[in-house]
């Protein structure tokens, strides 16, 4: 069983306490990484496995809810994560991707977001279920994957491995796929080497695939307790502001918008 929904309306996000700004000016710049030191407090995020509570439906009948309701002529952004994706512990108003949602809306982008995290996903587990996911074909496919493989300590050639299969079943589906590669960091303690050679991995699958590379999602919010809930590693509703304020500067160059329909 996994994550996969139609995130909600931007009058539903809206209507949410915590009320993101709608970053619309495309001159937005392009984050860097400012926590490098803390990415230490991402450590724990292995141990939110597949049956971590969250506040939402079960996996199945959102997947069902978002395949009545998903408009034909809507492209398609889907996000393929683990629980940061998936919005631990949150309502899915409040995770990223439906925030996202809300900022497209609102700036009459004809983009439906389809949120496929699931928490505890790895990059073996997530090539299993990439083709069950691929029943809903990308336009732009954002992949937040790896950072399980890394706290787990897992041979670093077998994440690249696993990324590339997914980015190549990704392209099975659609040729003309824009693809973006979320980076991720693990804790200095598995020693320089590791940690190094896991870094690198994510700007070598970007390049070798011509995707856009964000180097690392949590870049915001790592280390930051106030906006991380009481785990000290996943985001509150306010840090998955910042996480998708994070994201949008590499989405928004790849978005296009419909020519009045009724001049064509």
């Amino acid at each position: 069983m996994f994550v996969i929904f139609e995130a909600l309306s931007v009058r539903r996000c809206l209507a949410e306490t915590f009320r993101p700004l709608c970053p619309g000016d495309p001159k937005m710049g392009v984050m860097t990484i400012k926590h490098y030191f803390q990415v230490f407090f991402i450590a724990l995020i292995v141990s939110c496995g597949p049956g971590a509570s969250q506040k939402e439906s079960t996996p199945r009948a959102r997947e069902e809810s978002a395949a009545q309701e998903k408009p034909k002529d809507k492209r398609i952004i889907l996000f393929f994560g683990n629980s940061i994706t998936a919005g631990y512990q949150l309502a899915i108003e409040q995770a990223f991707p439906a925030i996202i949602q809300g900022w497209l809306d609102s700036l009459g982008y004809d983009y439906q977001v389809v949120n496929a995290g699931l928490s505890g996903e790895t990059t073996a587990s997530g090539k299993s279920r990439i083709d069950w996911v691929l029943r809903t074909k990308p336009d732009i496919f954002v992949l937040e994957l790896g950072a399980n493989d890394g706290l787990r300590g897992l041979p670093l050639e077998e994440t690249p491995k696993n990324l590339q299969a997914i980015i190549d079943a990704v392209k099975a589906i659609n040729p003309e796929v824009k693809v973006i590669i979320a980076g991720m960091m693990v804790p200095p303690n598995l020693g320089q080497d590791y940690t190094q050679g896991f870094a690198d991995i994510f700007p070598q699958v970007a390049e070798d695939n011509d995707a856009t590379l964000i180097p690392f999602i949590l870049e915001k919010v790592a280390g930051q307790p106030e906006l991380n809930l009481p785990d000290g590693i996943h985001p509150t509703p306010e840090g998955h502001i910042l996480v998708a304020e994070t994201i949008w500067p590499y989405l928004f160059p790849l978005l296009e918008k419909e020519e009045n329909k009724s001049e064509s």
